[in-house]
Order: structure tokens, then C-alpha cells, then sequence
């Protein structure tokens, strides 16, 4: 009769007697287990780890930043090492800006040149933003749109909320356009624009309004609106008696042109996305 003791009654201590010499019938070492979890301890990875996938820095640096108060986790400061998080629902912010987690979301910042259509194809074979990005990422759509001849920052994602709510009038996303126009801009300008000027399918207001440059009858202002209505902007200065001549967008809430050269196209980083999906909510 065999009276050897089962494997799974021997004792864990290592090199005692327990320990056998066939690692594969070997009990685990008690530094091979995994601690035991408080009951309350949140599911998912750990916030570093998350952090320097993310490309805020290794994990030593962004475990300096927790010691420091840098990085909050839905909008409370993290105050301890090791806290686990969700990458695809917790909102995470350095420095108080949220930084977007997910890998199977992408946004890229344009700059559509005068005689593209907004669209991602075109059965009469003229040039489209879908022609621009190529294969870029699967599933592309544009955030609103561009006049043909309006030239300027057009936001593309595959993340169907976030065009939903950046393009949707109810989330209020400013956008700041540069116009030239012909003809002298009224010092009282601002305060009717301001108040609201009617056209023939309701009236507009603007957020702001200012002259950047005038030179020899010409001007160049810049609108910054929420509207998204068609020619919203050309309709309205020439509504009050400035024709416009070009017109430029250059930022859509916090994500500005910069200095993007006509027609190319960068991603934006995660930083950029958080702040977008910060202003609509998500």
C-alpha cells in the first residue's frame, strides 16, 4: 500500500522536505504566488503600467508623478502605488488633462486645401479627404465638414461618438475660421454679430469676433462660432456687407492648425483626444 504523502500535502518551504526534484509536480514557491487582493481592491491594470504604455514615461518616472499628485483617476488625485485601473473606462488626466487610454481609437488633424470635398469618396472622381487619408486606420469618417472652397483643420477618427458629439450642435464646440473679406469692418461690428444677425433659415451669433489685419480695402477677421449650418460663415459676412474672399478654419475647440503645411495630415496625440473627449462629455 502506497502511504506516501499527496503532492498537494506536502509543504511549501523550498529546499525542505517537501520540495520536489520534478518541477513540474513541484508545489508553487510562496514568492511565485500572487499577494491576496483586498475584497474592495479595484479590477484591471496597474495605473503605471497603463501610464507608460500611454507613453507618459516609464514606470519609475509616472510612479514619481503618483508621489507628486500629478495623476488623477476620475478626477480624483491618486495618493498610492500599485492602484489599479480600466484603460477603457476610467478617465485618466496628467496634470489635469485627461489622456485617452484605448489603442483602437484614432484621430488625425488635417489640413483640407480649397477644392477638396469633404467627403470620403466621390462618384464624379473629384478630390476627397478620403483620397488624403488612404488606409491610414479602418473605419474613417470626417467630423462635419468643409466647403469645397474653404480650406483648413478638418478633424477624421473611427471613433463614431466622439465625431457624433464634436459635430452635433448641442455640444457646443467652437470653431475659430480666419476671413478675408472686402470692405471696412464697422467699429460696432462685434456687438451686432454678438447680438445676432438673422438669415434666411434663423438667425446666428457669434462667441467672438475681431479684425486681425486690414491693408488697401481688404480685411482679415477671425469668426469663432458653434454653428455648423452650410456656408454658415461666408453667409453671415455677407450678411453684413463683407463678401468673403477665403476663408480658413483653424482650430476646432482646443485642437488648433498650428503650423500644418496645406494638405498634410498628423494624429493627434492622446493628450489632444482626452481634451476633445473631455469637452463633449465622454
Amino acid at each position: 500500500m502506497d502511504t506516501a504523502p499527496h503532492p498537494d500535502d506536502l509543504p511549501d518551504t523550498p529546499g525542505g522536505e517537501g520540495w520536489s526534484e520534478d518541477m513540474e509536480l513541484a508545489p508553487a514557491h510562496p514568492g511565485d504566488r500572487e499577494p491576496a487582493r483586498d475584497p474592495g481592491e479595484r479590477e484591471g491594470e496597474r495605473l503605471q503600467k497603463v501610464l507608460a504604455r500611454a507613453g507618459v514615461g516609464s514606470r519609475r518616472v509616472c510612479e514619481d508623478m503618483i508621489d507628486r499628485g500629478r495623476i488623477s483617476v476620475n478626477g480624483a488625485v491618486v495618493t498610492v502605488q500599485g492602484m489599479r485601473v480600466d484603460p477603457a473606462t476610467d478617465k485618466i488626466a496628467v496634470d489635469g488633462q485627461r489622456i485617452e487610454l484605448r489603442d483602437d481609437r484614432v484621430t488625425y488633424a488635417l489640413n483640407k486645401p480649397s477644392g477638396v470635398i469633404t467627403a470620403m469618396s466621390d462618384d464624379r472622381a473629384r478630390p476627397t479627404v478620403g483620397d488624403m487619408v488612404g488606409d491610414l486606420a479602418p473605419g474613417l469618417v470626417h467630423v462635419g465638414r468643409l466647403d469645397q472652397d474653404t480650406e483648413g483643420l478638418l478633424l477624421v477618427t473611427n471613433d463614431g461618438e466622439l465625431a457624433h458629439r464634436l459635430a452635433h450642435p448641442s455640444y457646443r464646440v467652437k470653431k475659430t475660421y480666419l476671413a478675408q473679406v472686402s470692405g471696412s469692418v464697422s467699429r460696432d461690428l462685434f456687438r451686432r454679430l454678438r447680438g445676432g444677425i438673422e438669415l434666411d433659415d434663423g438667425p446666428v451669433k457669434v462667441d467672438s469676433f475681431k479684425v486681425v489685419d486690414t491693408h488697401a480695402g481688404q480685411s482679415v477677421v477671425e469668426v469663432v462660432l458653434h454653428e455648423g449650418r452650410k456656408h454658415i460663415v461666408r453667409r453671415l459676412l455677407a450678411a453684413v456687407d463683407l463678401p468673403v474672399s477665403r476663408l480658413t478654419r483653424t482650430a476646432v475647440g482646443p485642437i488648433s492648425l498650428q503650423r500644418m503645411r496645406s494638405g498634410s495630415i498628423r494624429r493627434l496625440t492622446r493628450q489632444e483626444v482626452g481634451a476633445l473627449e473631455e469637452l463633449v462629455g465622454l
